[in-house]
């Protein structure tokens, strides 16, 4: 036999291997997920998820569908009252067609089906195509990232967190030509404030168009709130929306803001200005950081996840599950481990601090939250510490030798279609 065909046989056994391979790993992850799910609804019978936040989405739908009093309301046994815009509460609707049994259910699915996606973005955005398309892959790590303690809360409290992350990532991650982009983002806003942070982003990085793109896609939640939804609306954007203990408590370990971290650490419920100012500081640095990371080095993936940790630590309330962009925050530091023990020693070091759950560890019923030692703050807020290191190393990142596509400070091209087989090449 010539060494060309033993060349031939071998492709064609290892290709073989390949293929016989990759059934086996998709039965595999598959049944890592079942056995993921059946974890959940083990620990589902033990304590029961409380699904409280589907329960306030579906008595929304149902006050915007019967015209009711959008925020005169509270339900469950914690008295939550509804705190998200006028526009969100006619999403809600459908939410009200579905017995509250069978909702929370579906809920539990629709989220999986959103982390599955979530993942998918991010593995794109960090350049692991092969991965974004590897259905084993995917399933893998859907498995492993349903026990995320953000990404656990998200599914135990029937939150929309994931949806919301979904849909931001997605738009941020078009090309910068496409047609509409920024529009999902300013939609996302309309659903809850936060994410208008995105806009801020896309305009400080010279994409004005989508900024401007954003802008009207909140415009248009805004106005179809009013046109459904007039008093509601009038309601929210004069009053409510500024009505921060609505939402909770700042001082209790559920916020894992930097208003949450100041009001412990001081033993203050009401830290005031003494929040404000490092909230302010932290909001002018984290975008700066994102804009210089993305513009000095070419890193708009980069520039959103700083986007997002500084939206996070200067909200003024920012609950554990809000923080589900740990998952994008996670594929994109394991994007970058190959060949760096150190790097990933920082990726395990991560994935530890979203999965153990220290914030629940330390007592905190009743005003305990209050009267933490020293040792027991670093437990009781691991995300802002977390996301404060974060923007602090991005920003230090940018001062060094500039590696980007343009020069240190000069506005990236805008990305089309044809660009993006020659930038997942090079990646």
């Amino acid at each position: 036999m010539s060494a060309a065909d033993g060349t031939r046989t071998w492709r064609s056994r290892s290709a073989w291997a390949l293929s016989a391979a990759s059934p086996r790993r998709l039965v595999l992850a598959a049944a890592l997920l079942v056995a993921s799910f059946a974890g959940l609804w083990v620990l589902h019978q033990v304590q029961p998820l409380s699904m409280s936040d589907i329960a306030v989405y579906r008595a929304e739908g149902e006050a915007a569908a019967a015209g009711g009093d959008l925020y005169g309301f509270t339900v469950t046994e914690w008295a939550l009252p509804a705190t998200y815009p006028p526009f969100a509460a006619l999403l809600f609707i459908p939410t009200t067609w579905l017995p509250l049994g069978t909702l929370t259910a579906v809920c539990v699915l629709v989220n999986a089906a959103f982390l599955v996606l979530l993942i998918h973005l991010s593995c794109k955005a960090a350049g692991l195509r092969r991965a974004a398309r590897s259905a084993p892959t995917l399933l893998a790590a859907t498995a492993l990232g349903l026990w995320l303690e953000p990404v656990f809360q998200t599914l135990a409290f029937g939150q929309i967190n994931l949806a919301l992350t979904c849909l931001v990532l997605w738009d941020l991650s078009r090309p910068d030509g496409a047609r509409g982009k920024g529009f999902a983002t300013g939609i996302a806003a309309g659903i809850k404030l936060t994410p208008a942070i995105f806009a801020v982003y896309l305009l400080i990085t010279g994409r004005v168009r989508a900024a401007c793109t954003a802008l009207a896609g909140f415009l248009v939640s805004v106005l179809l709130g009013w046109l459904v939804l007039p008093e509601a609306s009038v309601e929210f954007w004069t009053r409510r929306m500024f009505e921060t203990d609505r939402v909770g408590k700042v001082w209790i370990v559920d916020n894992q803001s930097l208003q949450g971290l100041i009001s412990r650490l001081l033993h203050d419920p009401e830290p005031g200005l003494l929040w404000a100012v490092p909230a302010l500081l932290t909001a002018v640095a984290g975008l700066w950081a994102a804009r210089r990371v993305c513009l000095r080095r070419g890193l708009d993936g980069w520039g959103v996840l700083a986007t997002a940790v500084t939206a996070l630590l200067v909200s003024p309330i920012s609950w554990s599950h809000h923080w589900v962009w740990c998952v994008p925050l996670l594929i994109a530091l394991a994007a970058h481990t190959r060949r760096s023990p150190w790097r990933r020693a920082l990726l395990a070091v991560v994935t530890l601090a979203f999965t153990v759950r220290t914030m629940w560890i330390v007592p905190h019923a009743g005003y305990l939250d209050l009267h933490f030692s020293w040792w027991q703050q670093l437990l009781a807020a691991p995300y802002p510490l977390l996301g404060l290191a974060l923007l602090v190393a991005l920003f230090c990142r940018t001062f060094r030798t500039t590696d980007g596509p343009g020069a240190p400070g000069s506005i990236p091209a805008p990305r089309t279609d044809q660009d993006l087989p020659a930038r997942t090449a090079a990646s």
